[in-house]
C-alpha cells in the first residue's frame, strides 16, 4: 500500500495542471497522477486539431460564461479568480508564448499541442510528482482521515483526493456507488448528418452568416456555416449541438433545420430580387450571385428554386422568384443523424453541479474530495472553453488542496 498527501485521478488537462499548481504551491506534499490508459494528456494531443485551442480570448466572466450551455451560473465566481488571462500568463511564464487568432482562439506559437505536453511533463518532472500509468480506478473509499483508491494494478491512500478522468462512464458510476448523483451524459459538439444532393455537390463551401432554427424547438444560432461531405458543420452548427445537446438527444437525432443564408426577412428579399429583375434583366440569374452568398451554393440554391440554368432575370416568374426568396430566408433540411466533431468528443452531462462548492470544488457530500474538468456537468462551445474550465477548475481546487 503507497501513502500520498494527494492522489489525482485522470492524466488529462485538467489533473496535471491542478497537480503542477499544488507542487508549486506547496513542494512538500507528495502528489501522484493515476491514468488508467499507457498514454497521458491524450486529449491534449488531438485537441484543436493537434493545435492544442488552450483558451479563448474573452477576458470579461460575465461575458465568458455565457459560452456555457451548462454551468453558466457555477463558473461566474471561480472566473472572478483564474480565468483567461491568467491562464495565458500561467503558459507564457514557462516559456510558452501564445498567440490570439482572429476567431479569439487562443493557440501556441508553435501551432503544436506537442509544445502544451512538453511544457506538463517538464513541469511535473521539475516538482517529483509521480505519474503511474495502466491504473485504472476500481473503487473509492473514505476512509477516518482520508480516501482509499483501489486500482487494476494496486491500493493507495491519500489524505486529499482530486477526480480529474473527464467524460468517464466507469468513474460516474464510482461516484454514485459512493452517493453522488450523475448526471445522464449526451454528446454535445457534434456535427449533422444531412442527404441532400444540392449539399452533397459542394462540399468545403462556407456561408459567413447565417441563422439556423430547429424546427419544433426554441433552438436556434447564428455565425458561419460549413458545407461538409456528410452534412453541415462550422460554429453556427456546433452551438446548436452544444446548447441543444440534450434536447437534440431526446429526438434521436433526426430532426428538420430551417437556414437563413442572407439574415433578411422574405418581404425585403423578395423586393430585392424584383429589382434585381430590372437591373440586370439580360443576366443569367445561375450566374449572378447576390447577398455574398459562395457562387456553388448560390447555384444550387437557384437550381433547388426549380430555375432553369441558362434563365436571365428579365426571365424569371413571380412564382420562381418566391421559391428563390424561400430557399435564401428559410431553406429546410432534414437531419438524419450526428458525426462526432474531428476529434473531440464532448458530452453534456455529469457530476451534478448542486453538490459541488465552486469557491474550492470539493464536495458538498464527502470532505477531502475534490472535482475539475468534465467529470463535473459542465460543457463549453468550441473555441478553447472547456479547456478553460478545466484549468479554472483545476486552480481553484489546487488552491485548496495545496494547504
Amino acid at each position: 500500500m503507497e501513502k500520498f498527501d494527494i492522489i489525482i485521478v485522470g492524466g488529462g488537462a485538467a489533473g496535471f495542471f491542478a497537480a503542477i499548481n499544488i507542487a508549486q504551491m506547496n513542494p512538500n506534499l507528495s502528489v501522484v497522477i493515476l491514468e488508467r490508459g499507457n498514454a497521458v494528456l491524450s486529449k491534449v494531443k488531438i485537441s484543436g486539431g493537434g493545435r492544442c485551442n488552450v483558451t479563448h480570448a474573452e477576458f470579461i466572466p460575465n461575458e465568458l460564461v455565457t459560452y456555457y450551455p451548462r454551468g453558466e451560473k457555477e463558473l461566474k465566481g471561480p472566473f472572478h479568480s483564474f480565468m483567461t488571462g491568467d491562464t495565458m500568463a500561467w503558459f507564457e511564464e514557462r516559456g510558452i508564448p501564445l498567440k490570439i487568432e482572429e476567431d479569439g482562439r487562443v493557440f501556441p506559437v508553435s501551432n503544436s499541442s506537442q509544445t502544451i505536453i512538453d511544457c506538463f511533463l517538464k513541469e511535473t518532472n521539475k516538482f517529483g510528482i509521480e505519474i503511474k500509468k495502466n491504473h485504472s480506478v476500481r473503487s473509492i473509499n473514505q476512509l477516518t482521515d482520508g480516501w482509499q483508491v483501489d486500482t487494476t494494478k494496486a491500493v493507495f491512500e491519500c489524505n486529499k483526493l482530486l477526480v480529474a478522468t473527464g467524460s468517464n462512464p466507469k468513474i460516474w458510476n464510482v461516484l454514485k456507488t459512493l452517493g453522488h448523483t450523475i448526471v445522464p451524459a449526451v454528446p454535445s459538439l457534434f456535427t449533422f448528418n444531412i442527404n441532400d444532393t444540392h449539399l452533397k455537390s459542394i462540399p468545403g463551401v462556407v456561408a459567413q452568416n447565417v441563422h439556423i432554427q430547429v424546427l419544433g424547438t426554441n433552438l436556434s444560432s447564428e455565425g458561419p456555416l460549413l458545407v461538409t461531405h456528410s452534412g453541415l458543420s462550422a460554429p453556427a452548427i456546433l452551438k446548436l449541438s452544444a446548447y441543444g445537446a440534450i434536447e437534440l438527444a431526446k429526438l434521436n437525432y433526426k430532426f428538420k433545420i430551417q437556414i437563413n443564408f442572407i439574415q433578411q426577412d422574405s418581404a425585403s428579399c423578395l423586393q430585392f430580387l424584383g429589382n434585381q429583375k430590372l437591373e440586370s434583366a439580360k443576366k443569367i440569374i445561375r450566374k449572378t450571385p447576390l447577398f455574398s452568398i459562395p457562387k456553388r451554393l448560390w447555384e444550387q440554391l437557384v437550381e433547388a428554386s426549380k430555375i432553369e440554368q441558362n434563365l436571365r432575370w428579365a426571365e424569371v416568374t413571380k412564382i420562381q422568384l418566391q421559391e428563390l426568396v424561400k430557399q435564401l430566408t428559410s431553406a429546410v433540411f432534414e437531419v438524419d443523424g450526428k458525426s462526432t466533431f474531428k476529434e473531440e468528443f464532448v458530452t453534456a452531462g455529469g457530476l451534478d453541479l448542486k453538490e459541488i462548492n465552486f469557491k474550492t470544488y470539493e464536495s458538498k457530500h464527502f470532505k477531502n474530495l475534490f472535482f475539475a474538468g468534465e467529470i463535473l456537468n459542465i460543457d463549453g462551445v468550441t473555441g478553447g472553453f472547456n479547456f478553460q474550465n478545466a484549468w479554472t477548475g483545476a486552480y481553484i481546487a489546487a488552491q485548496e488542496l495545496s494547504k
